[in-house]
């Protein structure tokens, strides 16, 4: 099920880390999911209420499809615990688990039709074929596939299958679903139509829904809660406004698009460990984080003396890549960072590869928190 796991080296330390271990709730979800498979070890604390929608972000090998299979019962646990509504299911088979999952390849049975991939689960339950096939009826019509119950998976569009990859899962009437990487197989267009009715399908599940994903998108738009995995350990939690706003790893601050240093702060400077200070709006004292977008650089061919930006950086071009509509410069030199320009402005530089220019930021435009 999903990607291998091997220490990614992020070094982040449990003082970095939000978090995880709140209070649980009465209903929902309890775990700490302690799993050791020797050369990798993942030790996640993990809480959701009835109805809450967590994604567990992260690199390849970070840990997070280890996280889903402990959750499943198909990863056992070398210590820790896993609660769900208040009863422990640690030493429950996966079989007699109240867990739907929906496979990142959904892995739809493709001897049978759509029908009865969704009434397979109700059947393994103990209902009837005929109880089975109608309550299967009712998820298909749910997700607007009534009229695709007697065709088999390799007829069916990847959104298709996805759906009824979902179906089957909630026909169980599962406490947990589990989604590994449930769009990873669809196109870009359809990857926009279905998550939009994975939405809303998620926000009337009244049971703890586990997301795990490597896009950032999927994990902003689907989730109430993001915990972010690096190395087998969570780096950050919180909603997925909080952690865009202050990421505290450099994966996170790429992820949501951001230039990030860690440094220390004394008012609105903030002095960085191997590199330059930094002038920010916020004013603080401490170890502290600082950001700002790419789109808030402004490159310059000679060192500006008209501009109003506190902040200018002798700086070299490593690289030039479209970015959407625009050019994205990696540079290095006095501060390391990323500026996105439009193609005009990367003409008007001549931008290439090996040339010097400045970079400045605006005090207004930077954005410092505690770390």
């Amino acid at each position: 099920m999903g990607d291998a796991d091997s220490t990614d080296g992020s070094g982040a330390t449990a003082s970095a880390v939000a978090s995880a271990t709140s209070a649980a709730p009465a209903g929902g979800l309890d775990a700490r999911l302690v799993v050791d498979r020797g050369a990798f070890s993942l030790d996640v604390a993990l809480t959701a209420a009835p109805g809450d929608v967590l994604a567990l972000l992260g690199p390849n090998g970070a840990g997070k499809t280890t996280a889903l299979r402990a959750l499943a019962g198909l990863a056992p646990l070398g210590d820790g615990h896993l609660r769900l509504d208040g009863r422990s299911l640690r030493d429950t088979p996966p079989e007699a688990r109240p867990v739907g999952v929906v496979f990142q390849d959904y892995l739809l049975f493709p001897h049978l039709s759509a029908l009865d991939n969704v009434a397979f689960g109700p059947r393994c339950q103990g209902l009837s074929k005929a109880e089975a096939r109608a309550l299967a009826a009712t998820w298909l019509d749910r997700m607007g596939l009534a009229g695709h119950a007697s065709v088999k998976p390799r007829r069916l569009s990847g959104g298709q299958a996805q759906r009824v990859a979902l179906a089957r899962a909630l026909a169980t009437r599962p406490r947990l679903l589990l989604l590994d990487e449930p769009l990873a197989a669809l196109d870009a267009r359809t990857r926009l139509d279905v998550r939009a009715q994975l939405r809303r399908h998620l926000a009337e599940f009244e049971a703890v829904a586990v997301l795990v994903t490597h896009d950032p998108l999927d994990a902003m738009v689907l989730a109430d809660r993001l915990v972010v995995i690096e190395g087998g350990r969570a780096v950050q939690e919180g909603t997925p406004g909080e952690v865009a706003r202050r990421p505290r790893t450099d994966y996170i601050a790429h992820l949501v698009g951001l230039n990030l240093y860690k440094g220390h702060a004394d008012g609105h400077t903030v002095r960085l460990a191997d590199g330059p200070a930094i002038i920010t709006a916020d004013d603080l004292t401490g170890p502290a984080f600082v950001a700002f977008p790419p789109g808030a650089v402004t490159l310059h061919r000679d060192r500006p003396t008209q501009s109003s930006a506190r902040n200018v950086w002798r700086v070299r071009v490593a690289g030039l890549e479209s970015h959407g509509d625009q050019i994205r410069a990696d540079l290095t030199g006095e501060l390391p960072l990323a500026a996105d320009l439009t193609t005009v402005a990367a003409a008007e530089l001549d931008l290439h590869p090996g040339v010097t220019v400045w970079a400045s930021v605006k005090a207004a435009q930077t954005h410092a928190y505690p770390a």
